[in-house]
């Protein structure tokens, strides 16, 4: 077993080592879109969001103690605003930080998909330009076929392995970003129940106060109406003990016979 393996490790190597300086960049450009992608690839899986049921997070906005992870850490985010406008204001804060990582590293890996065909045609470009090289200055002898089969052994071979980093790439980055859009969408998800959430909390303090204020309002008016009773009351008493007074104290023949 380890001689075939041996034996296809030299295999591979004699031909990377044929197709010249641009196997160099392939590699590069390989390792950077797939270690990329890769790590874009664990971001995704520790945010949880797909490992997390609505009912639970849902049942965490009215329940902060129950918050768990980092679903948890992001409702403790969102939901520390008093009103609409602090609530929008920091989930635009949360997107910007929590998306701004994975879109720079798509980007990468998108300008890597598209760079791996093109540097594997430059390669084909030079390696052809080898061959025609070898054919004009040569004589034909077995020197010269070895630069002809050497350029054409370059052209080709940039050429596979820049399509054969590409095409994995294409449907790996294609895959994580539908992951990304996902994880968006959940964001926004989030940010509408949140939203929802705090207007009926909102709602239902703002019919409470108002309940309580028109419920002042009319205690008021009946304790004014009550004062305003008592005080026409005492000013008849008042009228009439005047009138008495003054029947009595006038002089006696105004009262009559006694």
């Amino acid at each position: 077993m380890m001689e075939r393996l041996t034996k296809l490790w030299d295999e591979a190597l004699e031909i990377w080592m044929s197709g010249g300086w641009a196997m160099y960049a392939l590699a590069m450009i390989a390792v950077v879109m797939f270690g990329l992608g890769v790590h874009v690839y664990l971001r995704l899986k520790a945010t949880g969001y797909r490992s997390v049921p609505e009912r639970r997070w849902r049942r965490w906005i009215d329940q902060p103690e129950e918050r768990r992870g980092r679903i948890g850490e992001l409702l403790d985010f969102g939901t520390g605003g008093h009103s609409l406008e602090a609530t929008s204001l920091f989930f635009k804060q949360l997107r910007a930080s929590e998306t701004a990582p994975f879109d720079r590293d798509l980007k990468v890996m998108k300008t890597c998909v598209g760079a791996a065909p093109l540097v594997g045609l430059l390669g084909t470009v030079t390696g052809m330009l080898t061959t025609f090289g070898a054919l004009g200055t040569g004589t034909g002898g077995e020197q010269t076929m070895t630069k002809i089969a050497a350029g054409i052994s370059e052209a080709l071979v940039t050429t596979e392995t820049g399509l054969v980093i590409a095409l994995p790439g294409l449907f790996f980055q294609h895959q994580l970003a539908r992951g990304f859009e996902g994880y968006k969408a959940f964001l926004a998800h989030v940010e509408t129940v949140c939203s929802q959430n705090l207007y009926r909390r909102v709602g239902r303090a703002s019919g409470q106060q108002a309940r309580r204020a028109a419920w002042q309002e009319i205690m008021g008016t009946l304790r004014l109406a009550c004062d305003r009773s008592q005080m026409a009351d005492a000013t008849t008493a008042a009228a009439e003990a005047d009138a008495a007074i003054e029947h009595w104290t006038s002089p006696r023949e105004s009262h009559g016979p006694i």
